[in-house]
């Protein structure tokens, strides 16, 4: 087995993990880091919609997991001081 396929292989078990997470971020920050591995292996291909699909997944995955379980605040207040 080449270090291409251990690459995929990898990807589609982390994929595949994901849906064990209990936690909505901390399934989408898995699936968000698999995402990286399928951009990785479609470059090496090179399979430009696999590197494409997976960027979109990448990104909106690391986009919701920071926004997922925020209660959206009413037009005009301001976001809280860390």
């Amino acid at each position: 087995m080449s270090v291409l396929d251990l690459l995929g292989w990898a990807a589609t078990a982390l994929f595949a993990a994901s849906y064990f997470c209990r936690e909505p971020r901390t399934l989408r920050r898995v699936q968000a880091l698999a995402a990286l591995l399928w951009i990785a292996y479609g470059i090496a291909l090179p399979a430009p919609p696999v590197v494409v699909a997976n960027v979109v997944v990448a990104s909106l995955a690391l986009w919701s997991s920071g926004t997922a379980g925020r209660s959206p605040r009413p037009a005009g207040e301001a976001a809280p001081h860390r």
